[in-house]
C-alpha cells in the first residue's frame, strides 16, 4: 500500500500541509500576543476618555447606527479615528489574518473530513486513515492544534482586546468567553461551548477519542504545547465520569507513593549520573558496551525531572484553589523537592545527554570506516595463520597443518565476505565466525602455543568489535531525542532563572554547563517543525526564527547576570577612584611616599577588577553555539549584556536625573545638569577603564548607546508632534536584544528631553525675561538679574553631548512647526472669519494704495485702524514669540554646535563646510545654465548632507522652511498692522537696543523680530516684499506728517520701525538696499545720528 506520507499521496498531502499550518499559525498566534497594542486595553483612564469612542467591542453591531452617528457629529473624532488607524494598521493587519487563518484552519479541517466521506480520496475512508499509523497521529494532531489555537487565543489575548481588534469582520469564533486569567472563576459551559462555535463532526471527534483511549496514559498536571500547562483535576472538574477516574488516582497514598518514588529516584540517579560525568568515564567501549543501560539512566532522570518540574510548578496551581494547593503542598512535602537539587539534575542530565549524543554522532560518522578496517584486520590476521601452518612462514615449533592451513585460509575468505550493507546477516554471521575460533583452539590443542592463541584472540577481538560497530545504529540518537524532550518546560524553566544566574554569580565557569541545557531546550523546537519540515512549508523559516529567537532571547536574560555583576563592581570602583583614591602628583616628597600609596584601596581595585575579568572569562568559555537556527556567538553575547545593561542604567540616570519642578526659585536646570554631566561622566571613565580587561571598544560602545538612547527619546517625544507616529517595533533606534527602556511619564512630555526642552523654554520665557543679543544671555523682566546664557548649551553639550544637542534642535523644530501651524490654523477660522476685522483690513488697504505713495493723515489712519483690531493682536503676539523665542535658542545650540565640531573634529567642520560651498555653488550655475549638472530626485545626497550640517551646526535655522502654506487673503497687511500695533509698547535704549516700556505688558524684541521673520519665510518672497513696502510707507508717511507740523523729534514708532528693518537685514544676512529700496537713505542718516 503507498506509503501515507508519500508526495503522490493526496489523501496524506492534504491533512499533513493542514498540520504544518496549524503549528506556523500557533507560532503567529504567541509572537503576535507580544505586540498588542496598549491602547485597546484601554486601561488608563486617559487611554479611556481620548479613544473610548472609537474602540469598539462586538457590542457596535447591536446598534451601528448609534456608534457611527457619534462619529459623524464630531469632525474631530473622524479626525482621531484616522489617525488611529494610519498609526496601528500595519499591526491590526497581522492581527486580522491570524484570526482569519485560524477560521479558515477549522473551515479545511471539516472540509477534509467531508472529503473523506464522500470519497473524494479513492480508497480511503476515516476509518482507513485512522488504522494507518501516520494517518492516525495526523488527525489527532489536527484536532488536538485546533484545541490549542483556541486556548492560546483565550489566554494570550483578552476576549474584549480580540473583539476591539477584529470590530471589522464580526467572527462569532473570536467573541468574548468571559474567561479570565488564573486565580477567577471559570465560566460556565467552559470550554467546550468555545469548541462548538465551529462545529466539527462527532463521529470524526468520538473515533479519535476511541483511538486515544487505547494508545495513551496521562499524569495529573500535563503540558499541552510548547510549556503551556494544564492541571487535569481543574480543569476536568465539570465532567464527572473524568472526574471520578481522577479522583482514585489522586487520593493522598497514591500522591504519596509517587512522590516518593521520585524522591528516591532523585536520590539514587543524582550520584549514578555525576559518576557518569567524570573526566574520562565515557569511553567508546563502555558506551557500546552499555547502550540499553546508558539509555535507561537517560530516561529514569528525565522521567523524573518531567514528573517533578510539573507538578510543582505554580502556574499549575490556581493559589485560590484549596484543593489544589493541599495536592501541591503533599506533591512538595512527600517528593522533598528542592529546586537546587532537581536543577542540578537538569544540568547533570543536559551534559550526560549532550556528551553521549556527540559521541554516538562522532561513531555513527566513523561507522563503516571502522567496521571496514577490523574486518581488513581479522581477515590478515586469519591468512597470516594459515600461512603458519603450511610450514613455510617460521614461526617456531608449529608443525605443517594443510588441514588448519585450508581451514584458516577459509575462515580468512569468509572474513572477506562479510557485507557491510547487510548488517543483520553479518551480525548474524560474526557471532558464528567468533564460536569457531573458540572451537578450533580447543579441538586442535592450539593453547600451547601462546603465539597462535595471540593471534586468535586479537581476531576473536576485531570481530567482537566489528559486531559492536555494525550495531551503532541511529534508532539510539531517535531514542535519545524522544527521551530528552523539554518542551514542557518551555515556560516553566523561567521559574529556575534565579537560581542559574546565582549560580553563574558564585562560579563563572557554570555557563559551559548551562550551554548544554540551552541545547536541550532548543530540541524543543522540533515538536512544532516537524510537520512544518514534512510539508515542504515556507513557514518553516518564520516558526524557526520565532522559537529560536525566543529561546535566545531566554539565554540572554539568564547570562545577563555577567554584565550585572560586571556593572556593581564598576561602580565600587568608580567609587574609590573618585572619593577615595588620591591622583599621584607628578613631582613627590619621598616622606609623603606612604600617603599616596593606599594600598588598601588600591587592593580593593584590583581584586574588583579580577572579579569583573573572571566573569568574562566565564561567558567567553561557552563556545559558539547553533540555538535553534540562531549561532550565538559568546563574545557577542558579552557586548550586548554589556550595552543592555549601560542602556539600562544610562536611560535610569537620565530619566531620574531630568526631572524638574517649575515653581522653583531659581530654576533647578543648571545644578541638575551639572549633576547629570558628573554621572555621565562617571559611567564613560568607568567603561574606559574597564575596557581593556574585557576586550571591548569601550568608547564605540559609549558613543552608539548613548546616541541610540537619546535619539530614541527625541523620535518618542517627536511622536506627539506626528499624527503618523513611529510605534516601537519600527523604531531604529530600538532593539528587542538590548531594548530601551520606557519610563511612565511625570508631566506632559513623555521623555527626558521634552522634559529639559520645556525647562529652558520655561526660564526664557519672552513673557517674563529680555533677551540682549549682543551677550547671549536672558534677563529677568521685572529683577533685571541674569536669567540664563549661552553657557546652558555648552551644559548641555558636556551633559548630553553633540546628540543632545542636535536632538534638542530637532525637538525645537517640531514644536515650531506644530506652534506656525495652529498660529495659521487662528489666522484662517478666527481672524480672517471676522467680518469687521476684514472690514478694517479693506479700509487699510485701500488707504495705503498705492504702496509708493504717502498715506494722507497717517498718525490718525494707523491709530485707527489698530484701535479696531487690537482684540486679534494678544494671541497673535504669543505665537509670534513663542516662534522667535525658539529660533533664538535653534540659533545658540547651531553655534555651541558649529564651536566644538571646529574644536573637536576641524577636519570634519573644514570637509563639510567646503562641501556644501561647492553643492551650493554648483546648484547656483544650474540654475543660470540648465545643462550643467544637478541631483536627480533619487539621489539621496542633498537629504543626507542636511543631516551632517545640522549635526555640525552648519546651517541657519532662521532660512528654514517649517510649513507648506496656500495664499492667504490680506497677509502683507495684517503683519504689518501686527509690528505697528506693537512698537508703542517699546522703546529705544542706546545700550540694550529697542526693550519693553511696561514689565506689565511684556514684548521682547529679538523673539518678535525672528518669530516674524520666520512667519514670512514660510511664504512666498512677494508678501515680505509688499511687508516691507507697507512698513517704509509708514516710515514715510509720519516722518512727512512730522515735517508739515514741524515736530522735530522722530517719533519713537518711527525710530521701532527703522530699528525693525536694520535687524531684518542683519538676520536675513540681506543687503542694506533692501531697506533703502523703501525708506530714504536721509532718514536712515538722521536715524543713525540718534543710534
Amino acid at each position: 500500500m503507498l506509503d501515507f506520507l508519500a508526495e503522490n499521496n493526496l489523501c496524506g498531502q492534504a491533512v499533513l500541509r493542514i498540520v504544518s499550518r496549524g503549528n506556523a499559525i500557533i507560532a503567529e498566534l504567541l509572537r503576535l500576543s507580544e505586540f498588542i497594542p496598549a491602547v485597546f486595553r484601554l486601561k488608563d483612564k486617559s487611554d479611556q476618555q481620548k479613544y473610548g469612542d472609537i474602540i469598539c467591542d462586538f457590542s457596535y453591531f447591536k446598534g451601528p447606527e448609534y456608534y457611527e452617528g457619534k462619529l459623524e457629529a464630531k469632525p474631530e473624532l473622524q479626525d482621531l479615528d484616522e489617525e488611529f488607524r494610519e498609526n496601528n494598521i500595519e499591526i491590526l493587519s497581522r492581527f486580522y489574518l491570524a484570526f482569519e487563518s485560524v477560521h479558515k484552519y477549522i473551515v479545511d479541517l471539516n472540509r477534509y473530513l467531508d472529503d473523506l466521506h464522500e470519497g473524494v480520496y479513492i480508497q480511503q475512508t476515516l476509518e482507513t486513515v485512522l488504522l494507518n499509523e501516520d494517518g492516525k497521529q495526523l488527525l489527532c494532531e489536527a484536532l488536538y492544534l485546533y484545541g490549542v489555537m483556541l486556548l492560546v487565543i483565550d489566554q494570550k489575548i483578552e476576549g474584549e482586546v480580540r473583539e476591539r481588534i477584529h470590530i471589522h469582520r464580526n467572527l462569532p469564533l473570536l467573541t468574548h468567553t468571559l474567561y479570565s486569567p488564573p486565580g477567577a472563576k471559570r465560566p460556565a459551559n467552559y470550554p467546550e461551548s468555545y469548541f462548538q462555535r465551529v462545529p466539527i463532526s462527532a463521529t470524526f471527534i468520538s473515533m479519535v477519542i476511541g483511538r486515544l483511549r487505547s494508545d495513551d496514559i496521562y499524569n495529573q498536571v500535563i503540558s499541552i504545547y510548547m510549556g503551556i500547562t494544564v492541571n487535569l483535576v481543574e480543569a476536568w472538574e465539570p465532567y464527572k465520569a473524568a472526574k471520578t477516574a481522577l479522583n482514585y488516582t489522586l487520593d493522598s497514598a497514591n500522591i504519596k507513593e509517587q512522590a516518593s518514588r521520585y524522591a528516591a529516584s532523585m536520590e539514587s540517579l543524582k550520584p549514578q549520573v555525576q559518576q557518569l560525568l567524570k573526566e574520562g568515564f565515557l569511553r567508546e567501549e563502555i558506551v557500546l558496551d552499555n547502550i540499553p543501560k546508558l539509555l535507561n539512566c537517560l530516561r529514569d532522570c528525565n522521567v523524573a525531572i518531567r514528573w517533578l518540574m510539573l507538578h510543582t510548578a505554580d502556574s499549575a496551581y490556581d493559589p485560590n484553589n484549596k484543593r489544589l494547593r493541599q495536592i501541591k503542598e503533599q506533591v512538595i512535602n512527600d517528593s522533598k523537592y528542592n529546586p537546587k537539587i532537581l536543577f542540578q539534575l537538569l544540568l547533570d542530565t543536559a551534559q550526560f545527554e549532550f556528551t553521549l549524543k556527540e559521541m554516538f554522532k562522532q561513531m555513527l560518522s566513523e561507522k563503516q570506516i571502522k567496521w571496514e578496517s577490523y574486518k581488513k584486520e581479522g581477515s590478515e590476521r586469519m591468512t597470516e595463520l594459515a600461512e603458519v601452518f603450511s610450514g613455510v612462514k617460521p614461526l617456531t615449533r608449529v608443525e605443517k597443518n594443510e588441514n588448519l592451513q585450508a581451514w584458516f585460509r577459509e575462515i580468512s575468505k569468509q572474513i572477506e565476505s562479510l557485507n557491510y550493507e547487510d548488517s543483520t546477516a553479518a551480525g548474524r554471521k560474526t557471532v558464528q565466525l567468533i564460536q569457531a575460533l573458540v572451537e578450533v583452539q580447543e579441538f586442535h590443542q592450539l593453547e600451547s602455543n601462546l603465539q597462535v592463541c595471540q593471534f586468535l584472540a586479537d581476531t576473536r577481538k576485531f570481530l567482537h568489535q566489528m559486531i559492536r560497530t555494525i550495531n551503532i545504529k541511529e534508532e539510539v540518537l531517535i531514542t535519545m531525542q524522544i527521551v530528552g524532550d523539554l518542551s514542557y518546560a518551555w515556560q516553566i524553566i523561567d521559574s529556575f532563572t534565579s537560581i542559574m544566574q546565582e549560580s553563574i554569580r558564585v562560579n563563572p565557569s557554570m555557563v559551559t554547563k548551562l550551554r548544554a541545557t540551552f541545547l536541550k531546550l532548543a530540541s524543543a523546537l522540533d515538536l512544532p517543525l516537524l510537520r512544518i519540515n514534512q510539508a515542504n512549508s515556507p513557514d518553516l523559516l518564520s516558526v524557526s526564527q520565532f522559537y529560536s529567537g525566543e529561546l535566545v532571547a531566554y539565554v540572554r536574560k539568564v547570562l545577563q547576570i555577567i554584565p550585572e555583576s560586571m556593572f556593581t563592581s564598576l561602580a565600587k570602583i568608580i567609587k574609590l577612584q573618585i572619593h577615595d583614591i588620591m591622583e599621584v602628583p607628578t613631582r613627590l616628597d619621598k616622606d609623603k611616599l606612604k600617603d599616596y600609596s593606599q594600598l588598601g584601596a588600591r587592593y580593593e581595585v584590583a581584586k574588583l577588577t579580577h572579579a569583573i575579568s573572571i566573569f568574562t572569562e566565564g561567558i567567553l568559555m561557552m563556545k559558539t553555539t547553533l540555538v535553534g537556527i540562531i549561532k550565538v556567538d559568546p563574545k557577542q553575547l558579552l557586548e550586548d549584556g554589556i550595552r543592555k545593561e549601560l542602556v539600562k542604567r544610562v536611560a535610569y540616570a537620565l530619566h531620574k536625573g531630568l526631572i524638574f519642578n517649575p515653581k522653583a526659585k531659581p530654576s533647578e536646570l543648571m545644578p541638575k545638569l551639572k549633576e547629570m554631566a558628573a554621572t555621565m561622566d562617571g559611567f564613560y571613565r568607568s567603561f574606559e577603564y574597564i575596557q581593556d580587561y574585557v576586550s571591548i571598544y569601550g568608547l564605540k560602545i559609549w558613543q552608539e548607546e548613548v546616541s541610540r538612547i537619546i535619539n530614541y527619546n527625541v523620535e518618542q517625544e517627536c511622536n506627539s508632534f506626528l499624527r503618523t507616529k513611529i510605534q516601537d517595533w519600527q523604531s531604529v533606534y530600538q532593539s528587542t536584544h538590548i531594548p530601551i527602556p520606557k519610563f511612565p511619564s511625570v508631566d506632559e512630555s513623555a521623555t527626558f528631553i521634552g522634559r529639559l526642552c520645556r525647562e529652558i523654554l520655561r526660564i526664557t520665557d519672552p513673557k517674563v525675561t529680555c533677551y540682549i543679543d549682543q551677550m547671549n544671555t536672558w534677563y529677568d523682566m521685572k529683577s533685571h538679574q541674569e536669567v540664563t546664557n549661552n553657557r546652558l548649551f555648552s551644559e548641555i553639550q558636556d551633559t548630553l553631548g553633540t546628540f543632545g544637542l542636535n536632538g534638542l534642535d530637532r525637538l525645537l523644530c517640531f514644536m515650531i512647526v506644530k506652534e506656525l501651524q495652529n498660529f495659521l490654523t487662528m489666522l484662517q477660522k478666527t481672524i480672517l472669519r471676522d467680518k469687521a476685522v476684514v472690514d478694517v483690513f479693506k479700509a487699510m488697504l485701500t488707504a495705503a494704495n498705492p504702496v509708493q505713495g504717502i498715506v494722507v493723515n497717517a498718525s490718525k489712519v494707523y491709530a485707527s485702524a489698530v484701535a479696531k483690531t487690537q482684540k486679534i493682536w494678544g494671541a497673535y503676539l504669543e505665537a509670534i514669540m513663542k516662534v522667535g523665542q525658539m529660533q533664538i535658542l535653534r540659533q545658540q545650540i547651531a553655534n555651541e554646535l558649529n564651536y566644538s565640531c571646529k574644536f573637536d573634529s576641524k577636519h570634519l567642520a573644514a570637509a563639510l563646510e567646503n562641501l556644501n560651498k561647492s553643492l551650493l555653488a554648483d546648484i547656483e550655475a544650474h540654475y543660470q545654465d540648465p545643462s550643467l549638472p544637478y541631483p536627480k530626485e533619487d539621489n539621496t545626497l542633498l537629504y543626507e548632507i542636511t543631516a551632517y550640517l545640522e549635526a555640525a551646526g552648519i546651517h541657519n535655522p532662521l532660512n528654514k522652511i517649517y510649513i507648506t502654506t496656500k495664499r492667504l487673503p490680506y497677509f502683507p497687511i495684517i503683519n504689518f498692522l501686527f509690528i505697528i500695533a506693537q512698537l508703542p509698547k517699546l522703546q529705544y535704549s542706546k545700550n540694550q537696543g529697542m526693550t519693553c516700556r511696561k514689565a506689565a505688558d511684556p514684548v521682547d524684541w529679538p523673539p518678535l523680530v525672528l518669530g516674524l521673520l520666520t512667519l514670512l519665510k514660510q511664504f512666498h518672497s512677494r508678501y515680505t516684499e509688499q511687508f516691507l513696502a507697507l512698513i517704509g510707507q509708514f516710515i514715510r508717511s509720519v516722518m512727512e506728517q512730522c515735517t508739515s507740523q514741524k515736530i522735530p523729534d522722530m517719533p519713537s514708532d518711527v525710530v521701532g520701525a527703522l530699528m525693525f528693518l536694520e535687524d531684518y537685514v542683519k538676520y536675513t544676512k540681506l543687503s542694506r538696499k533692501v531697506a533703502e529700496a523703501h525708506v530714504p537713505s536721509f532718514i536712515f542718516d538722521e536715524f543713525r545720528t540718534i543710534l
